[in-house]
């Protein structure tokens, strides 16, 4: 992995299941169980994204395996009644697919997912090509970074960078990913932004940072 900020590229997952839009409905069931994934990218020619099929699409199968809505009911639920006598990928995936680029940083991603409600998102490049999926579990690799490396990185991004003249008396030590700078630094007025740069290191729980200069109230 790289340093901070991580992107989509570092933690995504390269190796994808993608299924067409000529796949069956029995296949594409069979292709999600086999590989314990909720959702499957829909792919034509030579790798577009045009399509994301979920289990979501494929439940109203089952919903209305005995149950056959009324009128009103096909009415309010046009696309659920659709997809429940649908036998194909192309009548029940989802389009056009929700997707992010490989560049795209992690809070991005994570928001992305939270506002559309979705656990997975295709990465393509910039033409719609798939170039590997990512997942909330992927997201959260950066959380499995050792203290030891998160302690590195804060020094060598935030105490290097901020407090040149002070960095031999200021001390970080990271325990379960809470990380806290002790120490005094001549530049006070850095203070805040040296919290603030040690929270955006990707894997950081938290940071108690206890600096003080000579200004310090």
């Amino acid at each position: 992995m790289t340093s901070t900020p991580y992107t989509v590229a570092d933690v995504m997952t390269t190796k994808v299941i993608a299924v067409t839009p000529s796949t069956g409905f029995k296949d594409i069931a069979t292709a999600m169980e086999r590989w314990k994934v909720t959702a499957l990218p829909v792919i034509e020619g030579e790798g577009r994204v045009v399509g994301v099929v979920s289990e979501a699409d494929l439940l109203p199968k089952e919903e209305f395996h005995e149950h056959r809505p009324g009128l009103i009911e096909q009415m309010l639920r046009l696309g659920d009644t659709a997809k429940a006598g649908s036998t194909r990928a192309e009548n029940m995936m989802t389009t056009p697919a929700v997707t992010i680029r490989p560049d795209a940083t992690l809070p991005q991603a994570a928001r992305l997912m939270a506002d559309r409600r979705i656990k997975r998102l295709p990465v393509v490049d910039a033409d719609g090509t798939l170039k590997g999926v990512v997942s909330r579990a992927d997201l959260l690799k950066v959380f499995l970074r050792s203290d030891e490396e998160l302690a590195t990185e804060i020094r060598r991004t935030v105490v290097d960078r901020l407090f040149p003249l002070s960095r031999e008396s200021v001390k970080v030590t990271v325990t379960e990913g809470i990380a806290t700078l002790t120490g005094h630094v001549r530049d006070g007025h850095l203070i805040g932004m040296a919290d603030r740069l040690a929270r955006s290191v990707e894997g950081v729980v938290q940071v108690r940072c206890r600096l003080e200069s000579p200004a310090s109230p």
